[in-house]
C-alpha cells in the first residue's frame, strides 16, 4: 500500500496523517484501491480497504468522521465518528478522531492549529471554492477556537491541475482572471491556486503551507480521477487526526 505523507506535518509527532493512492498489493481494476462506497465497487472490498488504510496510519476504522460531500460551504464541528451528515468541511479538537476528505480531483485541504490543538479538513471543488468554503473554515476556526493564522500549518493535497481542468464560461466567470487560461471557447481553472491564495491572504505564513504539485488527472498510476475515468473512478481518502 502506498500512502502519501506531507513533510509539513513531520515536526508534529502528535499528528496522524495519510492520503491514500490507487496502489495496494491486491488492488484490481477498474476501481483499484478504492475507499468509497458510492462508486459501484464491492462493499466488502471497500470495507477491507478502509480498515487496512486506517490501520496502516495508526487509526481504527471506527474512529473516523465522514461527511457526505455535496460541494457546499457547510462546515461542521464534530466530536463523533461515523457519518456526520452533509458538509464539506469538518473541525474537531477531539484527540483520536480522524477527519476524512474523499477525493477524486477536487482540492483537499488539511489544517492543524498546533497551539490550540485543533484540526480541520476541507473538500473544495470549484463550487465550494466559489463559495469560499476555505475562508469560512478559517473564520470559524478563529472565532470558535481562537485559531490564529500564525499558528496554522496547512497541507493542500493532490488535485486536478489547471492544465487538465477545463470549465465553461458559466464556471469561469465566478473566478478572477488570474486563475484562468482561455483555451478555444473553454477555460482552464486553477482551483488549488485559488485556495492557496486564500490561505496566504488570511495571514498564514508561506513556510507553514505545503501545496502538492501532484495532479490527480495526470498521475494515472497513483491517483483516482473522476475527470479522467468517469464512473470507473475510485476515490482516495485523506485523513488527519491528533493522537490520544
Amino acid at each position: 500500500m502506498f500512502i502519501l505523507k506531507p513533510y509539513i506535518f513531520n515536526r508534529f509527532p502528535e499528528l496522524i496523517f495519510g492520503f491514500s493512492t490507487i496502489i495496494s498489493e491486491n488492488a484490481q481494476p477498474p476501481f483499484y484501491f478504492n475507499l468509497s462506497f458510492s462508486v459501484g465497487d464491492d462493499k466488502i472490498i471497500v470495507e477491507k480497504n478502509r480498515k487496512d488504510f486506517f490501520e496502516q496510519i495508526g487509526l481504527s476504522d471506527n474512529s473516523i468522521s465522514f461527511q457526505r460531500q455535496i460541494h457546499s460551504d457547510i462546515i461542521k464541528t464534530v466530536d463523533n465518528s461515523g457519518d456526520c451528515g452533509q458538509s464539506d468541511a469538518l473541525i474537531t479538537n477531539k484527540k483520536g478522531l480522524g477527519l476524512a476528505v474523499i477525493i477524486a480531483d477536487c482540492t483537499p485541504i488539511f489544517i492543524y492549529d498546533y497551539k490550540n490543538q485543533v484540526i480541520a479538513s476541507v473538500h473544495a471543488g470549484w463550487r465550494g471554492t466559489a463559495q469560499n468554503i476555505l475562508g469560512k473554515t478559517l473564520n470559524k476556526l478563529l472565532k470558535e477556537f481562537n485559531s490564529k493564522p500564525e499558528n496554522l500549518n496547512v497541507y493542500v493535497g493532490p488535485s486536478i491541475s489547471q492544465n487538465n481542468y477545463e470549465v465553461g464560461e458559466e464556471v469561469a466567470e465566478k473566478f478572477e482572471k488570474k486563475y484562468l487560461i482561455k483555451r478555444d471557447k473553454k477555460y482552464l481553472l486553477d482551483v488549488s491556486g485559488v485556495n492557496y491564495d486564500i490561505l496566504l491572504e488570511s495571514g498564514i505564513p508561506k513556510v507553514q503551507i505545503q501545496r502538492s504539485a501532484l495532479c490527480t488527472f495526470e498521475y494515472s498510476g497513483l491517483f483516482h480521477s473522476y475527470r479522467r475515468d468517469g464512473n470507473l473512478s475510485g476515490r482516495s481518502i485523506g485523513v488527519i487526526a491528533m493522537r490520544n
